[in-house]
């Protein structure tokens, strides 16, 4: 069909992707998600992804690289003896959570993905919130990937980043229009297990970088986030 979007969707389980995907699938007529598991400490994200393609009725690809892992060291999100830095993402330790070429291997895969499918577009989350710590996240990066984009096959493949100037509040906002189902999402880098008499939870631990970002967008749309987090940790 002439004038067909088709769109792929890097689904990381988060409420970030969770919102992009719910978008993408309003905006165009075909839509797929692509998750990627590279052995991250937050792997719970995983399963939010799951839930989150099931819940909007989107086929869904869980890709395993997590042999890439060695390769990905120094970074709090992939190294087991690097603990996770707790404040805003503005503070100089949360470059601890920077992982090593990570967007770009992720867009790469995602883009290959997209060829093989025969779609024009490719959907990534990152927001301005991202911009003072990842460099993957910020504008000229983006640019540059476009570029890119345009050249590394037969046809160009459009980089679709809606959220480049919005916060998390931002995002949330438009989310909330598009009922995403945000108790389904993850977004915590450091899980905490509860241990109960007769099951295990796994929740936010409500300290991190990526926890007091999600819970300043729930504050400033003065709604309570969904999820569960370590007590007292709000």
């Amino acid at each position: 069909m002439a004038g067909e979007t088709s769109c792929v969707v890097l689904l990381s389980g988060g409420m970030d992707s969770a919102t992009l995907l719910a978008k993408a699938k309003r905006e165009n007529d075909k839509v797929t998600a692509l998750t990627l598991n590279y052995a991250q400490r937050h792997k719970v994200e995983i399963k939010c992804a799951m839930q989150i393609a099931k819940h909007f009725k989107v086929s869904h690809k869980v890709l395993d690289v997590s042999n890439i892992n060695s390769l990905l060291q120094g970074s709090a999100l992939t190294s087991k003896d690097i603990e996770v830095p707790k404040g805003h993402y503005e503070d100089e330790s949360m470059k601890l959570t920077v992982v090593p070429a990570r967007n770009t291997i992720l867009l790469s895969l995602a883009l290959g993905w997209c060829i093989t499918c025969g779609f024009n577009i490719v959907a990534y989350a990152a927001h301005a919130g991202d911009h003072a710590i990842y460099p993957d996240c910020r504008p000229a990066y983006i640019e540059a990937m476009q570029e890119v984009f345009d050249r590394a096959h037969y046809w160009p493949v459009k980089l679709w980043v809606p959220f480049m100037f919005m916060n998390k509040g931002d995002i949330l906002k438009e989310g909330f229009k598009l009922k995403v189902p945000y108790e389904k999402t993850w977004t915590c880098y450091d899980p905490q297990e509860i241990v109960y008499t007769d099951r295990t939870e796994v929740v936010a631990c409500g300290k991190c970088g990526s926890c007091t970002e999600r819970l300043e967008g729930f504050n400033q749309n003065s709604i309570v986030d969904p999820i569960q987090y370590v007590v007292g940790s709000r």
